[in-house]
């Protein structure tokens, strides 16, 4: 599952208070959520590695559109920087749990 369809199994507008909204869209997954975020490190990595090919491609000296090497580097910057994001919304949802008394 790729970042940008994590993002949309999040209820939306209004229905994130309902409870039955949000056990609708837990139901409706089928991968946990530990597979959810290794297929995201996964698509994260795999987009690392074509920035890096194309930088290195371009570095070569082979026919690269610089262009093209920008918006792979781009992408690859800000899938990490969202992996980043839920990584610290994780341990930060975590840490509130964790506060909580019994």
């Amino acid at each position: 599952m790729k970042v940008n369809q994590m993002l949309t199994l999040v209820p939306q507008g209004g229905d994130v208070n309902k409870r039955g909204s949000i056990e609708k869209t837990l139901n409706e997954t089928s991968t946990s959520f530990s597979q959810t975020l290794a297929n995201a490190v996964a698509d994260v990595n795999n987009l690392q590695t074509e920035a890096g090919k194309a930088v290195d491609k371009m570095v070569s000296g082979d026919a690269v559109d610089l262009h093209d090497v920008m918006v792979a580097v781009e992408k690859a910057k800000t899938s990490f920087e969202l992996l980043m994001e839920i990584r610290n919304k994780t341990i930060s949802a975590y840490q509130e749990i964790m506060r909580m008394q019994v």
